[in-house]
């Protein structure tokens, strides 16, 4: 693992030895990167290389708008993701690839929770991205399904893996009660649109296995 930081984000490179091997760009916190590196390893998932990126504003960087707090003593989430998405096209992603073997036969972006979000948002910002993970992605997120239906992505994705726990939408907080509705209905929307895309369910809560529901749509991502 080569790691370096670039704007006070910490970049962890899990290079591939072979040359044109495909790289996903995972939004993450730092305790995750190594086990989620480590169960795609365990898993014999195909060559890649697999970037993480941590130390990220969370609440700022992975919000596309803002959007008030979801629940009392909470901080806003607000509206980061195209400063951040800038930066790590422009910057984060040439440092990077101008390191390894050779240039990757493909991209893709994945993210857990507000990074899964973030993950599909970034398709229509940019078209470095063919494959896109939002792994119990917060798409809640107000006026993200409506962005999505109403915007034109700047390339149409190739794959789309979404996933979900079972347990999710079960909650008192009428914002949080949508989640799986919504994801459901991006997902069919990719769908008929030609997107060769999945939704996964899990078993448990949004903290239930992040790990292991990660390292499984990356490894959805890098099977087809």
């Amino acid at each position: 693992m080569r790691t370096f930081s670039i704007a006070n984000k910490t970049i962890s490179v899990f290079a591939s030895s072979a040359p044109n091997a495909p790289v996903i760009y995972l939004n993450t916190f730092s305790g995750e990167r190594q086990k989620i590196f480590q169960a795609a390893q365990d898993a014999h998932y195909p060559s890649f290389t697999l970037v993480a990126i941590s130390d990220l504003d969370w609440d700022h960087d992975m919000a596309p708008w803002d959007c008030p707090p979801i629940f009392k003593n909470t901080p806003p989430c607000t509206g980061g993701a195209d400063d951040y998405l800038k930066l790590l096209t422009e910057t984060i992603v040439p440092a990077v690839e101008n390191n390894l073997a050779g240039p990757p036969c493909w991209r893709g972006i994945a993210g857990y929770s507000l990074a899964g979000l973030f993950a599909v948002y970034a398709i229509y910002q940019t078209d470095l991205f063919s494959r896109v993970g939002s792994m119990s992605g917060s798409l809640w997120f107000p006026g993200i399904k409506e962005y999505i239906f109403s915007h034109e992505p700047k390339c149409q994705p190739d794959y789309m893996y979404f996933s979900l726990g079972d347990k999710e939408s079960k909650t008192r907080n009428p914002i949080l009660q949508s989640v799986q509705s919504n994801t459901e209905e991006i997902q069919t929307f990719y769908q008929e649109k030609g997107v060769d895309t999945v939704f996964q369910q899990n078993s448990g809560n949004h903290y239930n296995h992040a790990t292991e529901r990660t390292a499984a749509g990356i490894g959805w991502l890098l099977s087809r």
